[in-house]
């Protein structure tokens, strides 16, 4: 069995480059050739017929060019995860919408109107409804962005009208502030339907929680709530896999977000779990 690990060909840090190298290596452990294959050289080589004649068995799609998956997708490559789950999980308002449809519980959300650049925001009335509805403190999230970046916290109108002309004309939301879990969440991991193995992050210096942040991760054992908001959260967005992550809300587990291609080093390096045998064996049993 031959794949593709598809990776971005613009970032190769190393913390990038360990999660790529366990992936090849829990691939060699399945008897499984992968070549890890950079977008932006992939997308020039299936143009050519002699690209199309050397295409793998499968993809694992470990960026988020959701153009160049769905190419893929049309030559017939099965990918994990899918073009549809990575463009829902990239997007942070169309994860919001894949949970709220599914009833999933996750925290109080309000859409910002679209604008357009040269444009922007004329009017912030519709920040008047979201005061209403959230109050404050809010979240405010642009709909794309990584490691706890390009998400805020307004304390109040004033700070929320900065934080939106800093937006611009960028997709966002805003989110109701869950004060029992300022600092802390649950990444809960899930491959094929079960949940593998969970962390607890934690941050006492910001209201987000994440690692790379300054956030400190220990094993946690998630509740059988937790876990099957988890696995219901990946299965809302399609997700083969996922790193979901978890608030502590007063009345239950909130889903905050669901990562397609999760960084599982600060997993592997507090519980000694590697998700990477975990999504080579399931990726193995569906081909």
């Amino acid at each position: 069995m031959r794949g593709f690990l598809i990776v971005n060909g613009f970032l190769q840090t190393e913390k990038f480059q360990r999660l790529y190298a366990l992936l090849k290596s829990a691939a060699h452990q399945q008897g499984i050739e992968l070549e890890i294959r950079t977008g932006d050289t992939l997308f020039n080589d299936i143009q050519s017929d002699k690209g199309q004649q050397d295409l793998p068995d499968f993809a694992l799609f470990w960026d988020k060019d959701i153009y160049l998956a769905k190419r893929l997708e049309a030559l017939g490559i099965p990918l994990f995860n899918s073009a549809k789950t990575v463009e829902i999980c990239d997007n942070k308002l169309l994860t919001a919408l894949a949970l709220i449809e599914q009833g999933i519980a996750t925290p109080r959300t309000v859409f910002a109107p679209k604008t357009f650049e040269g444009v922007g925001y004329t009017n912030v009335n519709f920040l008047n409804n979201a005061e209403r509805l959230l109050g404050y403190p809010m979240v405010m999230k642009e709909a794309c962005g990584s490691f706890g970046a390009q998400v805020y916290l307004a304390q109040n109108r004033t700070q929320a009208l900065k934080i939106l002309q800093k937006i611009g004309h960028k997709e966002f939301l805003m989110q109701e502030f869950i004060a029992e879990s300022r600092g802390k969440d649950i990444r809960v991991n899930v491959v094929g339907g079960e949940v593998v193995c969970a962390i607890l992050r934690e941050n006492p210096n910001d209201f987000r929680s994440n690692i790379s942040g300054g956030g400190r991760a220990s094993a946690y054992e998630p509740t059988e709530r937790e876990k099957s908001v988890a696995i219901a959260a990946c299965r809302a967005v399609g997700a083969d896999f996922a790193g979901v992550d978890i608030l502590f809300g007063k009345d239950g587990p909130l889903v905050c977000e669901v990562n397609s291609n999760p960084h599982f080093a600060s997993t592997l390096d507090c519980t000694g779990v590697d998700l990477s045998e975990n999504i080579l064996r399931y990726i193995k049993e569906k081909i």
